[in-house]
């Protein structure tokens, strides 16, 4: 199938237009409403977090249920680790994903591995908020993309939402969930606005990919702020004849391989864009996964766009060119269609 029409969300009952910022503020509200279990902790969240999204929370559940702390992510993964075994749901909401190298043993080796270390006694259900990339100058130290961490331990879930609709509905599916999920949010797409479902039982399955364009030239497979851009590109080459099928991953763990396999087994081609660098980053593994399944259909070598092995500039203006552009998925995509 080939169209220039981009896929429409899923539907559910009602809508809303909000900024992703305030769609993951939205889910989280909703599902303290829905579950006592439920709460929150981070910096400054009584006033709305580094973001805006908790704003007028501690009013509706409480100083127990919204907590702040101190800028502690190993304390507050840790308590995360504790709170989850005894049976409450905890939200971590840490300000930048860079300083969640400081609980990397609380989040990978206490989140991730005491269910099975404990023989599945006790279920683990933390969600874990880390803003991922930059976000107009910030700098080496607030703008990484950490999520490949994720791919290479055991025992969590990794979510990247590249819309407002989606990081409603991941994060509320996360929040659920029984194990323990790294949500991942795009800072550059925080006030993104868009539609977000009203109804409070919509989910997105973690694990299950979208495709938000259908084509037949090549696959591009995305996540996160790329998504969009990669969507845009489609409609730039368009008009060339050159039609993309833009994969939406919407999780890194689980990894829905089975549609990005459907799609490069009919387009023969594929394209893999993300926020992360691109040395050992994601799109690696997505690569190589790839090669496996359908190396004897493939007319083009694997291509990867990622962003640049440095660190990033304070710069917003030499920042721009650290990570995938539209222009930069564009000719790549122009590239490989006539490879």
């Amino acid at each position: 199938m080939t169209t220039t029409e981009t896929i429409p969300a899923p539907p559910a009952q009602g809508t809303a237009v909000m900024t992703y910022q305030a769609a993951q503020g939205a889910a989280l509200a909703e599902e303290m409403r829905r579950d006592p279990t439920v709460f929150c902790m981070g910096q400054d969240l009584r006033n709305g977090g580094f973001f805006g999204g908790t704003r007028g929370m501690v009013e509706e559940f409480g100083p127990q249920r919204v907590i702040d702390t101190g800028i502690t992510e190993a304390f507050m993964a840790g308590c995360a680790a504790g709170a989850a075994m005894t049976g409450m749901r905890p939200v971590v909401q840490m300000g930048f994903a860079d300083f969640s190298l400081i609980a990397g043993d609380e989040i990978f080796q206490k989140l991730g591995k005491w269910r099975s270390m404990h023989g599945g006694q006790f279920e683990l259900p933390a969600v874990i908020i880390m803003p991922i990339g930059p976000s107009g100058g910030a700098g080496p130290e607030h703008s990484g993309s950490m999520e490949m961490l994720g791919m290479h331990f055991p025992g969590v879930k990794v979510v990247v939402p590249s819309d407002p609709w989606d990081a409603k509905a991941l994060l509320k599916a996360a929040i659920r969930d029984p194990n323990p999920v790294l949500y991942y949010p795009s800072k550059q797409l925080d006030w993104k606005r868009g539609p977000v479902s009203t109804d409070t039982e919509h989910l997105v399955p973690l694990g299950q990919a979208t495709v938000r364009r259908a084509g037949s030239t090549a696959t591009v497979i995305a996540y996160g702020c790329m998504t969009p851009r990669a969507v845009e590109a489609a409609g730039i080459l368009a008009p060339e004849g050159i039609e993309l099928d833009v994969i939406d991953l919407r999780t890194l763990v689980p990894l829905d391989l089975d549609t990005v396999t459907t799609s490069v087994l009919r387009t023969h081609r594929a394209l893999i864009v993300h926020e992360a660098p691109r040395t050992a980053g994601p799109g690696a593994e997505i690569a190589a996964a790839i090669q496996e399944r359908c190396f004897w259909d493939l007319e083009a070598p694997v291509m990867r766009l990622g962003a640049v092995d440095a660190p990033i500039p304070a710069s917003r203006f030499l920042e721009e060119h650290c990570f995938p552009s539209v222009d930069d998925i564009t000719r790549a995509a122009r590239r490989l269609a006539h490879t």
